[in-house]
């Protein structure tokens, strides 16, 4: 057998032959198939921006091994693609390049669509969905007209993130360390009227439900239950000392409020104005409020600012005591959380602590840990830990945990107060005043007020005859031929509502989609999705935790109470894979480290590509990126290729005959071809590690060429090496599909290798000959032992008590135990 270096391997002509091959034949068509278990598997759908990124590659290749594998595991496998093609970059080019943003839209969906097919990803392109075509965005404006008769929508006015650059508003999980997640510039507040979609509504549900999702990575379901935010406490009523108004608090600690020394505000809380005026503190409080909301924008999240408040000149009366309390606005108190007023106890909250030391404010204990009494004017840090409560009149003695209940108690019958569950969740603003998106399908109407777009008339489309304004603002607010409407109701002059729908609700529902991309009696044809829902496996960043995964949830509890679905939730596993990192960072174009994917296919091919892509690191890690790698994968490729290409006479052959009586070589190879499988195994339904699975195919290959090789002094036969072969092109085949089809057709096969079943390792043939053993003195090697597997404990006890290396260790000592690891080591310690 032999190797020959001078075959040459034309990766550019056997990708294109494969890839034409798949694309006339449909190969990767979904059709419902009872007979069969489902797989849907699904990758997060890419922004048409012109060109795929290294990013994308890594990630579609991962999601388009899974599919590969389970397809050749006995699944139906649906794996769709297409495009989240609405959003501010596609609108910002084609005001730079004096377009409108569907040509320019749809021109990138095409060059991409070629790169992707270029790379052999198994997708049903029959599936392929544009979100900024109104056959899909038709659907997601009914959807909304239900929502909003069903009471899941609303709309007021409010302080909402603004973002100059982009000129649109954002929603809070949009606003990153006080940035806009698009373009990195600072956020600041604006009052504004916007629509609003009551995830609230589900904040238990979506919490709870974490609980059930046992295929996410922990990270990501941590980040979802911090955000969600739900906390049970008590809210109390304070009275405000010469006002009408009274305080609203949340609290989680009522067991405190006897120490209550001072009341903390939201800067945003709507009594400010109020509590100020007529104290002489309306400039000070004016001044601190403003510059307190511009700092808020710009902080970094992670960041502790230095705590600041101001008294507004008010007082609210504690329920309890009747003692007045100064009332501050503080720059640590969120509006968006409980009611934007704190109750502050100093002596048992150490950002109150901080804040009464800094004002010069009294601080009271009222609770005290066992055998110590603690002083309020000589502790250094808060107390926050349980104890027993003092200075708390009729509670005074009660252990704090049971004082929370009593005293919640207390306020209800009183009358001033009541338990209550609070959510750091807010309400999603879904407005933006951009052109391209979906447009919001209300009409406002002098008479009847608000009225959704009746669904005959839907979509309402954007308009294909438009200039964008330079500044990004949208034309559609002075567009006639758009917001000159009819009212659905009175029949009377009507307006048509301007806005847009955030790009996220598009991506919350594009997934059932696909799965009847051409049903045209409603969003979902309810047996399709049903068929195929929910998500087998996920595959995206982890830098959507928080956003998107969010609301996909949220809509899809949604579309089930609208009677579209009958899931309760959207993805059954999630993997979120590493960025690629380049000379230690992100690949960006900002940082002139992008490496282009189009010019490694045409050097390298797509099937080099993808082997890279895999090998270089787990999927969930950071990928960094190696030119060395790269041709490291091009060498093991053609090395497989030649070997093969070497051997065909081993392959064609007919006649070959079974071997009764396999030599040793054979035994070895063939036990190391199935340990393979066995390993590869694991390692694909083990969180995916694709990196060591190949590690293990190509240390099979140099088995394959260490035991075939010309020098060797005893050789495999043909039959074993032929099933070590096949075995390494079956394993490699959802890795490098056009590289392993084609040899697999050289190796005398008719039927496709993406339609032969992936192979299964032989119990017996796993099991090794012989086995080494380490035998330790007290827990230091002192000897190996050639042992025959199977072996028991007391036989292998014996035979290294009695080895010779080992005895002189030993040194006549009486030995006190033997520790055997069954097939690794015997311990003896003396």
């Amino acid at each position: 057998m032999s190797s020959n270096d001078t075959v040459t391997y034309d990766f550019q002509a056997i990708e294109e032959k494969w890839q034409a091959k798949w694309q006339a034949e449909k190969t990767f068509k979904a059709t419902p198939d009872q007979d069969r278990p489902k797989y849907y598997l699904l990758e997060m759908f890419p922004y048409p921006s012109g060109r795929i990124h290294m990013g994308h590659v890594r990630n579609y290749t991962i999601g388009d091994v899974i599919a590969r594998y389970k397809r050749m595991q006995g699944y139906n496998v649906l794996h769709p693609m297409g495009w989240d093609a609405f959003g501010l970059p596609a609108e910002n080019a084609a005001i730079k390049n004096n377009t409108h943003p569907a040509q320019w839209t749809y021109d990138n969906i095409d060059y991409m669509k070629v790169q992707l097919k270029r790379m052999g990803f198994s997708y049903d392109w029959d599936r392929e969905i544009a979100t900024c075509n109104d056959k899909y965005y038709r659907w997601e404006q009914l959807v909304f007209t239900q929502m909003y008769e069903k009471g899941l929508i609303y709309q007021k006015v409010t302080i909402v993130n603004w973002c100059e650059t982009c000129q649109t508003v954002l929603a809070n999980e949009q606003v990153i360390d006080g940035e806009c997640w698009r373009c990195d510039n600072a956020v600041t507040p604006r009052e504004m009227n916007g629509w609003f979609f009551k995830i609230t509504d589900y904040a238990n549900e979506l919490l709870d439900e974490c609980d059930t999702l046992k295929g996410w990575p922990e990270k990501v379901l941590a980040m979802q239950r911090n955000w969600i935010g739900r906390s049970h406490g008590a809210e109390i009523d304070f009275a405000i000392d010469g006002h009408q108004d009274k305080l609203t608090i949340f609290t989680t600690r009522p067991d405190t409020i006897y120490g209550v020394s001072f009341m903390s505000i939201a800067p945003e809380h709507p009594l400010v104005a109020t509590l100020c005026q007529g104290t002489g503190q309306e400039d000070q409080v004016a001044k601190f409020v403003e510059r307190t909301k511009l700092l808020k924008q710009s902080q970094k999240h992670d960041e502790e600012p230095e705590k600041e408040g101001v008294f507004t000149g008010s007082y609210c009366l504690n329920p309890y005591t009747g003692k007045q309390v100064p009332i501050y606005v503080a720059n640590f108190v969120l509006m968006e959380y409980g009611t934007g007023a704190v109750m502050a106890v100093p002596a048992h909250d150490q950002r109150d602590f901080e804040f009464a030391k800094k004002y010069d404010l009294p601080i009271t204990v009222v609770i005290q840990p066992e055998n110590e009494e603690l002083d309020g004017t000589t502790i250094n840090e808060a107390y926050t830990e349980p104890g027993l409560l003092v200075n708390s009149g009729e509670f005074n003695g009660l252990a704090s945990i049971a004082a929370k209940e009593k005293i919640t108690a207390f306020a209800a019958e009183k009358g001033f107060g009541k338990q209550r569950t609070t959510f750091r969740l807010r309400d999603w603003g879904i407005s933006r005043q951009r052109f391209w998106g979906s447009p919001i399908p209300m009409i406002h109407c002098d008479k009847c007020g608000v009225q959704p777009v009746p669904a005959k008339d839907l979509p309402v489309m954007l308009p294909t005859d438009i200039q964008l304004n330079q500044s990004g603002k949208s034309p559609l607010p002075n567009l006639e031929s758009f917001y000159k409407t009819t009212c659905p109701g009175c029949g009377g002059k009507a307006r048509r509502e301007t806005d847009t729908m955030d790009t996220f609700v598009e991506s919350s529902w594009y997934f059932a989609r696909y799965t009847c991309p051409d049903f045209t009696h409603g969003p979902l044809d309810k047996d399709a999705s049903q068929q195929w829902l929910p998500v087998d496996q996920y595959i995206g960043g982890v830098e959507h935790a928080i956003l998107h995964l969010l609301y996909a949830r949220f809509f899809t509890k949604v579309l089930r109470d609208l009677g579209y679905l009958t899931i309760d939730e959207p993805f059954k596993n999630l993997l979120t894979q590493g960025m690629v990192i380049k000379d230690g960072t992100k690949m960006s174009k900002s940082k002139g480290n992008v490496v282009d994917p189009s010019d490694l296919i045409e050097k390298y091919g797509a099937d080099t590509v993808r082997l890279f892509s895999l090998f270089a690191a787990p999927p969930q890690r950071d990928l960094d990126w190696s030119d060395k790698g790269v041709e490291g994968a091009s060498r093991f490729l053609y090395r497989v290729y030649r070997f093969v290409v070497s051997n065909q006479q081993i392959f064609n052959d007919e006649k070959l005959a079974t071997n009764d009586k396999p030599n040793k070589q054979d035994r070895i190879l063939r036990r190391k071809t199935h340990q393979t499988i066995q390993r590869v195994n694991n390692d694909l339904d083990s969180d995916f590690h694709f990196n060591t699975a190949i590690s293990g195919v190509m240390e099979l290959v140099n088995s394959l060429h260490s035991l075939t090789a010309a020098e060797a002094t005893e050789h495999a036969g043909s039959e074993t090496v032929r099933e070590g072969v096949e075995t390494v092109l079956l394993l490699l085949a959802p890795m490098v599909p056009h590289f392993c089809e084609e040899l697999w057709g050289m190796t005398g096969h008719c039927q496709p290798l993406h339609l032969t079943p992936w192979p299964n390792f032989d119990p017996e043939a796993v099991k090794e000959d012989e086995l080494t053993i380490v035998v330790q003195v007290n827990g230091k090697v002192r000897g190996r032992l050639t042992i025959a597997p199977g072996i028991d404990d007391e036989s292998l006890k014996k035979l290294a008590v009695t080895d010779e290396k080992v005895a002189k260790y030993m040194d006549g000592k009486t030995v006190r135990k033997i520790i055997v690891v069954k097939n690794k080591l015997v311990n003896i310690v003396v």
